[in-house]
């Protein structure tokens, strides 16, 4: 398939998690668990299909500040895990994946795992082959409201501001527009201004699937849609 059909920055929110484990009478974490899993797979196959930049949004700060104190222990755990996983991977190993993490995370994780990510984050810093972008303890209206703020607090003047400046100013400043976001979890909405300024002219596709049930296959067909799709660019 031609490359120019194929996204070069998708992103995904990964919706369904907690509604998979009730109706399969399980526990909250279970279906994160499986979500990871699936998660894994789609990065994989994201970087065999030519795709250069993968995001996948991990937790909100809403998720961390609401659900009960067993299930964030839990998911802590998952990332830990799976992130410890991932540096020791191949992609890894041969320079060819830089991993990137925005959100408030450093804020709010324990210490220990704080260590985890941000060595994972200097170990991979020189890669460029595929770079995957974890939103942790991530809300889009935190990350504009903190743009904001910041150019404020560097005195510029209004014919300074440009969507350069203000795309400087982002957590996700040296990121490119999202081509392409999938939600999963059937029910099509975004959620708490994710990447706002970044999925601004993205294509969209809402999979009815829960995220425990969106898996490589199911990834792969989301891209061959996109691919079927023409773009006219307000022509």
């Amino acid at each position: 398939m031609n490359d120019k059909h194929i996204p070069q920055h998708v992103a995904i929110i990964p919706d369904g998690n907690r509604r998979w484990a009730k109706e399969k009478g399980k526990k909250p974490w279970d279906g994160h668990e499986v979500a990871a899993g699936n998660l894994e797979e789609i990065s994989r196959r994201a970087r065999d299909r030519g795709i250069t930049h993968l995001t996948m949004w991990g937790s909100s700060l809403e998720n961390l500040e609401k659900r009960p104190l067993r299930e964030k222990a839990a998911l802590l755990d998952i990332y830990e895990r799976y992130f410890q996983k991932l540096l020791n991977s191949e992609e890894v190993k041969n320079g060819d994946l830089r991993i990137r993490i925005i959100g408030r995370w450093q804020h709010v994780f324990p210490k220990p795992l704080i260590k985890i990510l941000e060595n994972g984050i200097t170990q991979t810093a020189d890669n460029s082959v595929f770079n995957l972008t974890l939103c942790l303890a991530y809300s889009g209206d935190d990350e504009m409201l903190g743009a904001i703020k910041s150019i404020v607090d560097e005195d510029l003047t209004a014919s300074d501001i440009s969507s350069d400046v203000v795309k400087s100013h982002l957590m996700t400043h040296d990121l490119p527009p999202v081509d392409y976001l999938i939600r999963t979890g059937g029910e099509p909405h975004l959620s708490v201004g994710f990447m706002m300024w970044d999925i601004a002219n993205a294509q969209m596709l809402f999979s009815e699937d829960l995220c425990p049930d969106f898996d490589g296959e199911a990834f792969d067909e989301a891209i061959d849609e996109y691919a079927r799709r023409i773009r006219r660019h307000g022509a």
